[in-house]
């Protein structure tokens, strides 16, 4: 079953990346929607482990292929799809995961069938610009800089959060990391789509066992509260420092986002 949460997992980002990666903001939006289908089957598939009584974990053993059309895109997420079928469990679980996979190939298709939605894929081309926008070099590093940083923590924060969730039976916590995980998408999702417009698009390092195996609450959340304030303070300069005043304001709300984060997980101590 470990292989099975595996393969969901794998699964879940080669969506997730997949609708950053794409521009069409329809199949990006819908793409998105599956991926946190996905992360449902993730979490179903990690509770039935957990009821069984054996575990699970967030290793994982793949790349994110530098695709030149949208196709190519789609085209490889149809196989990844169609090879994860056989690691389903015989349950009612499992022909729910088959039913949403049929439904999302069927999906892909039709975006197969109309030659006019393979556009060319420019989140892997490196080339650093934001838009129209004309941002110096420095600016353009510093964005650089921080959305690889905070893609990785937010993608981090996703599983800590999920793994200590399903071991909880607090519900204050319970409802806590939820909170912290629902934000943490949106955060993943926003640097993720920023990466594939500066052609910077890549997946977050793998996680350690020790990142997300929590042995002690308290210590990890007066560690996640430094993390946050440390994430204000470089949302707050890259806003002082981005001559750009939608970003800046962008870089703003973040700021303003993770300090009530901080304030939730005051709530666990």
């Amino acid at each position: 079953m470990n292989k099975t949460y595996q393969k969901k997992h794998e699964l879940w980002l080669s969506i997730t990346f997949a609708s950053f990666a794409i521009n069409d903001q329809e199949i990006k939006s819908r793409l998105y929607d599956f991926s946190q289908i996905a992360f449902r089957h993730m979490k179903w598939l990690g509770s039935d482990i957990l009821a069984a009584g054996d575990d699970y974990n967030y290793d994982r053993d793949m790349n994110l292929m530098k695709r030149e059309s949208v196709f190519d895109v789609i085209n490889a997420l149809k196989g990844e799809i169609e090879a994860i079928q056989e690691y389903y469990p015989k349950s009612i679980l499992g022909e729910r995961l088959k039913t949403d996979d049929a439904y999302l190939l069927e999906y892909l298709s039709q975006i197969l069938k109309e030659e006019k939605n393979n556009k060319a894929i420019t989140a892997f081309n490196m080339e650093r610009k934001w838009l129209d926008k004309e941002l110096s070099q420095e600016q353009i590093d510093a964005l650089t800089l921080f959305l690889f940083e905070e893609s990785y923590k937010e993608y981090e924060l996703i599983l800590v959060y999920a793994y200590m969730q399903a071991r909880t039976d607090n519900k204050l916590h319970f409802d806590v990391f939820q909170d912290l995980i629902d934000e943490s998408h949106f955060h993943l999702k926003s640097f993720g789509n920023m990466m594939a417009v500066l052609g910077i698009l890549a997946l977050p390092r793998e996680l350690h066992e020790m990142t997300y195996v929590v042995k002690d609450l308290d210590q990890f959340v007066k560690d996640g509260i430094a993390e946050e304030e440390a994430a204000k303070i470089m949302c707050k300069e890259l806003s002082d420092a981005i001559k750009d005043e939608e970003l800046s304001k962008f870089f703003d709300f973040i700021n303003y986002q993770e300090s009530y984060h901080i304030e939730l997980m005051k709530k666990l101590l």
